[in-house]
C-alpha cells in the first residue's frame, strides 16, 4: 500500500524537486510559532538546504537570533555569519569588505594582560620591572608581525583581541574580530579550508 501511494521525486527536474521541498518545509512549519510566515521561512529553509553539498553537511547551517525587529527581517546569508564582537576604537577604521582574502583562524589571545596561570616575579629594582614589561610588548608585537607577514587580511580569534592589536591591524588594512564563537570559527574552517591555529609560530 505504501508503494502504491508513494510520491516519486524526480531529482533530474530541479524545479519539481524544489516545489516538493517547499511543500514539505511549509507543512513542517504549520505547527510552529512562525506558522503565519511559513511561506517566507519555507523558501529560506529550502534555499539554505539546497546550497549544501557533499563537503558542506547539514550542521553547517547555523542560526543567529537577534533581539528586536520583525520575523520577516530574517535573512539568509550565503556564507558564514557571526555576531558583531566586542571591539575597540581601531575597529571602526578597519575595512569591512575584501575580495578573496586570506583568513587567519586563531585560538590565540592578542592583548596585554595578566597570565591565566598564577605567576610570581620577584624584582629588586625598576629596571627589572621595565625589562618584564618590554618583554610582554615584544612578545605581542612578534605575534602581530607574524600574522601580518602571513598575508592574512581577515583575522578571527576565539580569544580576545585587545586595543593595541586592533589598531595594529587597522593601520595595515586588516580586519580583526576577537571572541568569535568556536562554532562559527569551525564553520569558517570547513567552508574555506584550513585549520584553527593555536600559535603564530607556524603561520605561513
Amino acid at each position: 500500500r505504501i508503494k502504491e501511494i508513494a510520491v516519486q521525486i524526480k531529482k533530474d527536474d530541479p524545479n519539481e524537486q524544489r516545489e516538493l521541498l517547499l511543500k514539505c518545509a511549509s507543512t513542517a512549519l504549520s505547527s510552529k510559532l512562525v506558522a503565519r510566515q511559513k511561506d517566507f521561512f519555507s523558501k529560506m529553509v529550502v534555499d539554505a538546504v539546497l546550497s549544501l553539498d557533499e563537503l558542506l553537511q547539514l550542521n553547517m547551517i547555523g542560526m543567529k537570533k537577534i533581539q528586536g525587529g520583525g520575523l520577516e527581517d530574517s535573512q539568509l546569508i550565503s556564507g558564514v555569519a557571526f555576531k558583531k564582537t566586542f571591539s575597540y576604537a581601531g575597529f571602526e577604521m578597519q575595512r569591512k569588505q575584501y575580495k578573496d582574502p586570506k583568513i587567519a583562524l586563531l585560538n590565540i589571545e592578542l592583548e596585554l594582560k595578566a597570565e591565566k596561570d598564577n605567576a610570581e616575579i620577584r624584582l629588586d629594582n625598576v629596571a627589572e620591572y621595565q625589562a618584564v614589561v618590554d618583554a610582554e610588548w615584544t612578545i605581542l608585537y612578534e605575534k602581530l608581525e607574524k600574522i601580518h607577514v602571513s598575508g592574512a587580511k581577515v583575522v578571527l580569534s576565539k580569544l580576545p583581541i585587545g586595543d593595541v592589536a586592533t589598531q595594529y591591524f587597522a593601520d595595515r588594512d586588516m580586519f580583526c574580530a576577537g571572541r568569535v564563537e568556536e562554532q562559527d570559527l569551525r564553520r569558517t574552517m570547513r567552508a574555506c579550508g584550513g585549520s584553527i591555529q593555536t600559535t603564530t609560530a607556524s603561520l605561513t
